[in-house]
């Protein structure tokens, strides 16, 4: 009944299904995959943030090397900003707004020094492609409270003088010619004494897990409906084919003709009647 599926033409009918549902799969899982992730950053962001700042300490708490279970930690630094040496990351967007992100060296007593993210600037008007002002950090010795961020990757890109892609934090370490922790940088929380003006600091992370799982079931579903779909084309096939079969084989049966039923006397009386007038 179903010998038709086993030529070339349902063959590749079956081959295109399989292979788009496999891609469905494949998106399923993908999104699964965003949503494992997320759920990872909330649980350190949940299990970090809110913990009592800790002492830097080099060696153990600080900024050589990023361990992803210490993402959010906050750490209590105490040193002089490297003005001199500020950057500004451009095109970075904050809540739908264009701007920036300050990035200035902080140099500790050990004689390295650790880059701190000191806030958000929105995009100038007086200037393209640079903020109308910057906020200049304190000077002198200022004790910074930030959370531990990992650095970013290089983008291959330019940038105007004083500005940088990204937090590449081994492209900042050619621009000082001091001992730079490249291996993570510092979200500012707060520094004392406090300037009169500074950047805009981030608040604490929005977490929500978003509509991944939901996503990943509908791409599930859509795998599923393709054979679904396949299955309903081939009965669709089969019951043509049979009607095909049974029509050449003369073995299709006509509609019963419907015999009219012969009137009885009165009604053969009334219509006498009705045709004479009476």
């Amino acid at each position: 009944m179903y010998r038709f599926l086993i030529s070339p033409r349902w063959l590749g009918w079956l081959a295109l299904v399989t292979v788009l549902a496999l891609a469905c799969g494949a998106l399923g899982m993908w999104q699964l995959d965003r949503r494992d992730q997320l759920a990872d950053t909330i649980e350190r962001i949940e299990a970090n943030y809110d913990q009592p700042a800790a002492p830097y300490a080099a060696g153990s708490a600080d900024f050589r090397s990023f361990d992803p279970a210490e993402e959010w930690l906050p750490l209590e630094l105490t040193g002089t900003y490297d003005t001199a040496n500020q950057l500004v990351v451009r095109n970075r967007p904050f809540s739908g707004r264009p701007g920036y992100e300050v990035l200035v060296p902080l140099q500790l007593p050990d004689g390295s020094a650790v880059v701190i993210n000191r806030g958000w600037l929105p995009i100038g008007n007086d200037e393209a492609g640079r903020p109308d002002a910057f906020p200049q950090p304190p000077e002198g010795e200022v004790t910074v409270t930030a959370r531990i961020k990992p650095g970013e990757p290089e983008l291959n890109r330019g940038a105007p003088d004083g500005q940088i892609p990204s937090i590449d934090l081994t492209r900042y370490q050619e621009v000082v010619d001091y001992d730079l922790q490249t291996g993570a940088y510092g979200l500012m929380s707060a520094e004392s004494p406090s300037p009169a003006t500074s950047p805009q600091i981030f608040p604490r992370p929005y977490l929500d897990s978003g509509p991944h799982l939901s996503y990943s079931m509908q791409w599930f579903a859509f795998g599923a409906l393709l054979f679904v779909g396949f299955g309903y084309a081939a009965r669709q096939q089969q019951r043509s084919d049979e009607e095909d079969l049974a029509e050449a084989n003369g073995t299709v049966q006509a509609a019963p003709v419907r015999r009219q039923r012969r009137p009885t006397a009165e009604e053969e009386e009334d219509a006498y009647l009705d045709a004479r007038g009476y």
